[in-house]
């Protein structure tokens, strides 16, 4: 793994306290004074990209970001004059979601690869243990996430609804356009990027013993925030669906010896390979942009057909 030595230290219980929850572990390098645009010859210089899934894993998908409608655009370009150091302040990046985030090393992986790449990058994780939407809908959470001033909001839930055995997906609609819209009240011109979970397992118990089998509503939770995303013209990560979906995405995992005796969360390996997934997922859309200008448009139509029919 890229990252697999660099973040040793942290090669411990994901899901173990860490000390100053919401805090990022990510600090940018002093700013220095910005160059006028006059003085730079510009350079649409791509990042190299070299990850590759382990072994055990088949049946996966693309890794890309599907943003139609360029919303992440600004974001590139911001990551374009950092690298060309026309730009003193860093980007900050908000990372809120469930245990998976409250973890850390999984955003930290994040952070880590885009502050190496780009020097001046501000990557903040707020994680909540067993947090839906909703979690973050409380004023004090809007207030401290508000407070940051993020340039890019990065949500991943979708675990925690999806254990629900009651889960409606009409219900996790609502609940996160709830969340987006009171985020959106706040911060109107931040884009969003969402991401679908990475796939988990129910259990049942019989004569003591106790048996696993996957979530089926997984790939529905999945498939509405890719419903949501399309609707109100998001960018969306569907990390279920590149790690193997619903064929492959909790066996391919399981496999890997990457999933915790719960088999809800993941040993450190596989939140460093979540990171990694994401990073490379954002730096393909940062080099098509600076080679092209446009966003790769993908869809998740399969996810998205499941989900309308429950919508």
């Amino acid at each position: 793994m890229l990252l697999a030595m660099c973040l040793l230290p942290f090669a411990t219980n994901a899901q173990d306290p860490f000390p100053g929850e919401g805090a990022s572990l990510i600090t940018h390098a002093p700013t220095k004074g910005s160059k006028s645009l006059g003085d730079l010859d510009f350079v649409s210089d791509t990042i190299p990209l070299s990850m590759r899934f382990p072994v055990a894993f088949t049946g996966t998908g693309s890794n890309h970001i599907s943003d139609p409608t360029g919303q992440l655009d600004g974001v590139m370009e911001t990551l374009r004059l950092l690298q060309t150091d026309v730009l003193s302040d860093p980007l900050r990046i908000v990372h809120i979601g469930d245990s998976h985030v409250r973890g850390r090393i999984y955003p930290q992986t994040v952070g880590t690869h885009l502050l190496t790449a780009f020097h001046k990058v501000l990557y903040t994780d707020m994680g909540v243990n067993g947090a839906t939407c909703l979690t973050f809908t409380h004023p004090e959470r809007v207030k401290d996430i508000v407070e940051l001033n993020p340039d890019l909001l990065i949500l991943s839930f979708g675990t925690n609804e999806s254990h629900n055995k009651g889960y409606n997906s009409r219900i996790h609609y609502r609940q996160l356009d709830e969340l987006i819209k009171l985020l959106r009240r706040h911060l109107p011109d931040v884009p969003i990027l969402l991401t679908t979970p990475p796939g988990s397992y129910d259990y049942v118990r019989n004569q003591r013993r106790r048996f696993y089998s996957i979530n089926p509503r997984t790939a529905i939770a999945a498939g509405t925030i890719c419903k949501y995303a399309a609707d109100y013209q998001l960018a969306v990560w569907d990390l279920y669906s590149i790690v193997g979906g619903v064929k492959r995405a909790c066996l391919n995992w399981k496999a890997a010896r990457m999933m915790r005796p719960d088999h809800v969360h993941y040993q450190s390996e596989g939140y460093i390979l979540q990171g990694e997934l994401l990073y490379e997922a954002l730096m393909k859309t940062y080099n098509q942009y600076v080679s092209t200008g446009n966003n790769v448009v993908e869809t998740n139509s399969a996810l998205e057909l499941e989900v309308d029919e429950r919508l």
